[in-house]
């Protein structure tokens, strides 16, 4: 069995929100990131699929209220992860 690697991705929007988020939600995310990498379904996460106009995405929990709502796809032995949007849980379900 050949082993699977993780790429991670970051849409321009996503990007764009997360320069402009506070500092402390930069490093919360950061550190999410790295348990994300670990453990993509580690219960601190709390990694889901969502609905609605989110539709085949999947949100992780970067703090109490923020989110990252991400997309994930195979290519051969590479799972592809692209970070979408990031916000908070107002912001992204209004």
């Amino acid at each position: 069995m050949k082993k699977r690697f993780k790429t991670i991705n970051y849409s321009r929007k996503f990007l764009k929100q997360l320069k402009k988020s506070p500092l402390e939600i930069k490093i919360a995310f950061r550190k999410r990131l790295e348990l994300f990498i670990e453990n993509s379904f580690d219960p601190q996460l709390n990694n889901h699929p969502l609905t609605g106009r989110f539709s085949g995405y999947r949100s992780l929990n970067v703090s109490g209220d923020w989110r990252a709502i991400f997309s994930e796809y195979e290519e051969e032995t590479n799972k592809i992860v692209i970070f979408e949007v990031i916000g908070t849980h107002s912001q992204l379900y209004k």
